[in-house]
């Protein structure tokens, strides 16, 4: 009675189907006639199973009588018809076939009821007399030698026999197997003659009005029936839980017994055979009986059209039975029973139906070896196959699912049950495409996804497989059918033209899954498993641990993945135990392939979205485009909430030292990437070198609007935040803690920075306070800022009225909109020209960062100042600008440049550096009213030109005598000076003449001209203080010297210019005079009159002392 309660820990294998067993198979048992039963046995036996029309339970009861032997059921009245009728002649001999066929005709109504309840009894005796069963211990002696369980069952209650099915995949006599063939198809043909299984499964029948169990009433040819009805309110109670009837649970052990011991012959399983026989003829026709093979072949017909909806549902309760123990499904035990056993998959003994008997637990224990790199044998592997994609084609078969996703199945997905429809339409739930799903919900489909493992083998999705059958074909032809890089293959496909919108949809539903848990996608995990045990104390493949859940596992590796020596990682040593911090080389391409599929979709970064889905719905509802979600929260950072600031701000900051993650910019900038960035995308490591490569080269012929776009969009964020920018973060971190501490904004810090550089510049600080990779980054930080008036949110927000006044048709980029507020920056508003002002200083200061200058001039710079400073280039230029060679285009901008430094000598730092001591000293009163929102309009320079002939160091006139370089403006206004009728203009041209006579520098015409003779007859002379203009004009008047004409011609313009000045020109001042008098061709004869003057005025005092003393002395005399 123990062995027949207990379910075995082996599978029961069910050997030779019995309709291929023919009669003459079985060889003769000692002393059984027709059946093999000995001649007194068979006699008692038939006597008893005769039907007495009158009292069917008194014939019932009557088995004790006897009847002779050699007794045919064919010949019994009861049956003769029905076997004439259905059963072939020669078979009529031989009750067991007339047995077999009898059992198995289609309907109940082809077997009169008589006959019907004379087979019942005929089988009820032959498994319970105890001379019947003592043919069994004839026959299997060896057997019951080796099952002492069995040899020690009570007798004539039909325990023996239910005991010998139990083992008969151990049995090994012939004559025995074929007997006990036999009998199981006699047991299985009704629930009542199944060991124990009446007595306990007699109350839940009742309850569940199954079927009647009475012994005495007319039984039916459908008693399968009464099994599939307990089946079916097994699966409801797993689906429905505490709403369905609760079956006891000996009555559920008894029912998954049965199924287990059916699962070899689907003849076995009455109700499924007699719902399945068509189908089986027109799917299976060629299949033969045994091993799950029909059941196999039928349910992978299930979905087809032409299957009869009675089979489909018995069919899939089946499926749901597999589901719950994979012991139902008899390939599957067989085929894996080593592997089970290899690596401890198998149940817990006491405890019948235990998780580990759940098909999700052998399918997750031994995938956790497949995984691990183990050997599962191909037999094994091929089951797991077909029962993985079984579990995806049909979402009812998780009872999890159909219990905690009801809901959002009727809301959102009813009608789609084939075919793996249902589920994909769960999951687009899931993304939040259709709807929100409930927690229990998600996990359900988690669980499930894991099971099937859909990322080691797409075609275990057959939705996916169908729906990316085209692109598999095109795109991914290269790799193997069934390879796990398919996937990644399609993910590198995606939005691309060869991708389709089903197989679109369907993939990213399904990795939406895969990438909530690490280990379900194969190849990271194959690579990356010793990793993340290492550094983030993962469980096993098939385990889980609260402290480290499958999704903070990624984020785990990606951490170790991109974290380099300055940021802190080292190789550890503890008790001479060396850990090193590090992924392997492997493990990381494989998390930066991972990066790169989650940077196509918000929806695949699980951290991303759980943290911001408020963010995503306040701020970005209507960015669906892709790519869109992303870019619009790291446009809103500053208002997002900060759990969702954190994750963008890492993700940000992850992208800036590796940017190919961004995988639709890298497909939008290819063209670009290939002809100006291939040597840096080539690399292993990026460390933001790619993205400094595209900025750089952004303004190229390949670049093309969309890549442009999105590397200024990645520019623009990285101005939120200076840790966005990788290099700058890693070169100046520490300068930024020390110079700049609590600055966020990249902006601020470079500003703070570079103006911590200028003042230990100007200063001539020895040991300047920012770290010399720190200037350099900070240089290609100013230079790339300097691009476009964005980059700078100081300046564009204090000018963006300015710029919807003035500049709305001039595009962003190549410093279009700041050249268009330098050009109109008399009318900008005070803040804007303020700010324009402080851009302009910083320019002329440092011409590089000029970078409309640079980008003009920038094949001028090649030619004439390879070996000049770069803050020097603007004067190098100057200095180039009429030379024939010069580009019309850069000499151009060289005047808008030297236009805008005479206005202010602020914006002269080479002047204002020489002229520091002599700007307060003369020019004090201008500078009293100076501001930094206005120009001083050339007041300062105008000073110095007038003040640095005789009074200003040498140094400071020559720099001041640099701001004239152009010279024909001046010297068109030289020769027309009698024609000038404004006064305050020919005041300026005076000026000019007079400034032009104490170095021939202010006058760039003379100089040019006058060039070769400076050189061969001024060469020893300094400039400044009129001394080179004094050796020309002496050279001039030696009829010895011979000077150039052009320098002879201009030389005596100028004498004539200068005494016509003379002539007109109004003194400011009695130094203006004294200058007027000394310069003068009459100077002797105007001193001498002054003298003159002098003379008689000192007589006119003379003599009026005289006068006045004498009358003084007369007054006193009186």
């Amino acid at each position: 009675m123990a062995a027949c309660g207990r379910v075995q820990l082996l599978l029961l294998l069910l050997l030779l189907s019995l309709c291929l067993l023919t009669v003459q198979a079985l060889k003769p048992l000692p002393g059984f006639g027709n059946v093999h039963l000995p001649a007194a046995a068979m006699h008692q036996q038939f006597r008893a199973a005769l039907p007495n029309p009158g009292n069917n339970a008194a014939a019932a009861a009557s088995s004790g009588s006897r009847r002779p032997t050699g007794w045919k059921l064919a010949e019994e009245q009861a049956c003769r018809d029905d076997v004439t009728r259905l059963c072939p002649k020669h078979s009529w001999t031989n009750n067991l076939s007339v047995l077999e066929c009898l059992q198995d005709k289609k309907e109940d109504t082809e077997i009169a009821a008589d006959c019907n309840h004379l087979l019942w009894n005929y089988k009820l005796n032959l498994t319970t007399d105890p001379k019947f069963e003592s043919v069994a211990l004839e026959v299997c002696t060896s057997t019951m030698l080796e099952l002492k369980e069995c040899a020690d069952e009570e007798r004539g209650k039909g325990y023996l026999m239910s005991c010998l099915v139990d083992h008969r995949a151990n049995i090994t006599e012939r004559q025995c197997h074929q007997y006990i063939t036999k009998m199981t198809s006699i047991i299985f043909s009704d629930y009542r003659l199944i060991c124990g299984f009446m007595d306990k499964c007699r109350e839940d029948i009742n309850t569940l009005q199954c079927g009647s169990i009475a012994v005495g009433e007319k039984d039916l040819h459908s008693q399968g029936e009464v099994i599939a009805c307990l089946e079916r309110a097994l699966v409801r109670e797993a689906e429905q839980k505490d709403k369905a009837h609760q079956i006891k649970d000996e009555c559920k052990k008894a029912i998954m017994r049965v199924a287990e011991l059916s699962a070899d012959d689907f003849h076995l399983d009455r109700y499924l055979y007699f719902s399945c026989r068509d189908d089986r003829e027109r799917f299976c026709e060629h299949v033969r009986v045994g091993e799950g093979r029909v059941y196999k072949c039928l349910f992978n017909h299930k979905f087809e059209e032409a299957m009869s909806e009675k089979c489909r549902n018995a069919l899939t309760t089946r499926q749901k039975l597999i589901a719950q123990d994979y012991k139902v499904s008899y390939s599957l035990a067989k085929a894996c029973k080593a592997d089970l056993r290899k690596y401890h998959c198998n149940p817990d003994t006491s405890m019948p139906r235990a998780r580990e008997a759940r098909l999700s637990f052998l399918l997750l224990c031994l995938e956790s070896a497949v995984h691990r790199g183990r050997t599962v044998t191909g037999d094994c592997q091929g089951e797991m196959l077909d029962y993985r994609r079984m579990l995806m084609e049909d979402f009812s078969l998780s009872p999890e699912i159909v219990l905690h996703c009801r809901g959002e199945i009727e809301a959102h997905c009813s009608g789609l049950h084939r075919k793996g429809r249902t589920l994909h339409c769960l999951m687009r739930v899931t993304r939040g495409d259709k709807g929100t799903v409930d927690n229990l919900c998600q996990t359900a489909l988690q669980t499930l996804i894991q099971s099937a493992d859909p990322g080691a083998d797409y075609r275990i999705d057959r939705a996916l497989n169908e729906a990316c059958e085209s692109v598999i074909q095109t795109a991914c032809k290269h790799i193997r059918s069934g390879d796990p890089m398919i996937l990644s293959c399609l993910m590198e496909h995606l939005y691309t033209e060869k991708m389709v919108q089903d197989c679109e949809h369907s993939l990213l539903e399904l990795q939406y899954f895969i990438s909530r848990d690490w280990k379900l996608d194969p190849i990271l995990y194959r690579k990356c498993q010793n990793d993340a045990s290492r550094l983030c104390y993962t469980p096993g493949w098939n385990e889980s641990s609260e402290l480290m859940p499958p999704g903070a596992v990624f984020s785990c590796l990606y951490r170790h993945a991109y974290r380099t020596e300055e940021q802190g990682r080292r190789v550890r040593s503890t008790n001479n135990m060396h850990f090193n911090f590090t992924l392997t080389r492997d493990c990381k391409v494989e998390v930066q392939r991972i990066l790169h599929q989650r940077a196509l979709d918000v929806k695949l970064d699980p951290e991303l979205q759980k943290r911001c889905m408020t963010d995503l719905g306040k701020w970005c509802s209507e960015k669906t485009d892709t790519g869109q979600e992303l870019e619009c929260l790291q446009d809103h950072l500053e208002e997002l909430v900060s759990n969702c600031r954190d994750v963008v701000g890492n993700l940000t900051e992850l992208e800036s030292e590796d940017i190919q993650i961004e995988a639709l910019l890298i497909r939008a900038c290819e063209a670009v990437i290939q002809s100006h960035c291939h040597d840096v995308a080539d690399n292993q490591i990026d460390m933001g070198n790619l993205l400094e490569c595209l900025v750089q080269n952004k303004h190229q012929r390949e670049m093309n609007d969309k890549c442009a776009v999105g590397v200024t969009h990645f520019q623009l964020v990285q101005m939120k935040d200076f840790r966005f920018s990788y290099k700058f973060k890693m070169a100046c971190k520490e300068d930024v803690l020390k110079l700049c501490p609590n600055i966020k904004k990249k902006a601020d810090v470079v500003i703070c920075l570079s103006t911590t550089v200028r003042n230990d510049t100007l200063q001539d600080v020895k040991d300047q306070r920012v770290s010399l990779k720190c200037r350099k980054q900070l240089r290609v930080e100013e230079l790339e800022m300097s691009e476009d008036i964005r980059l700078e949110p100081e300046l564009h927000d204090a000018c963006k009225k300015d710029i919807n006044k003035f500049c709305s048709s001039v595009a962003y980029g190549n410093a279009q909109i700041i050249e268009c507020l330098k050009e109109n920056k008399k009318q900008l508003s005070q803040v804007c020209h303020q700010k324009i002002f402080k851009l302009q200083e910083t320019e002329m200061m440092d011409p590089e960062l000029d970078y409309q200058l640079m980008r003009v001039c920038k094949q001028m710079i090649k030619r004439f100042c390879t070996e000049s400073d770069a803050k020097n280039m603007l004067q190098c230029l100057k200095l180039n600008k009429n030379s024939e060679l010069m580009d019309p285009k850069c000499k151009q901008m060289i005047t808008k440049r030297q236009i805008t430094q005479n206005t202010d000598y602020r914006l002269n730092p080479v002047l204002r550096k020489a002229c520091k001591a002599d700007i307060p000293k003369f020019c004090q009163s201008i500078l009293g009213k100076a501001s930094d929102a206005n120009e001083l309009e050339g007041q300062v320079i105008s000073c110095l030109k007038l003040k640095y002939a005789d009074q200003i160091t040498r140094l400071c006139a020559e720099e001041a005598a640099a701001q004239e370089q152009t010279g024909q403006v001046e010297e068109c206004l030289k020769n027309n000076l009698l024609k000038i009728k404004q006064d305050e203009c020919k005041t300026e041209v005076l000026n000019m003449l007079k400034e032009s006579k104490a170095d021939i520098f202010v006058d760039p015409v003379l100089h040019t001209a006058c060039a070769l003779d400076l050189k061969h007859h001024c060469a020893a002379i300094n400039p400044g203080r009129g001394r080179q203009m004094s050796c020309l004009m002496e050279a001039l008047q030696d009829k010895q010297v011979r000077l150039q004409p052009e320098c002879k011609r201009r030389l005596q313009d100028r004498v004539d210019m200068w005494s016509y000045a003379a002539k007109i020109y109004i003194a400011e001042g009695f130094s203006d005079l004294a200058v007027q008098v000394m310069t003068s061709p009459s100077k002797n004869y105007i001193l001498f009159m002054i003298a003159l003057a002098v003379s008689l005025l000192f007589l006119v005092g003379l003599l009026c002392g005289r006068i006045t003393k004498r009358v003084t002395r007369e007054l006193k005399d009186r």
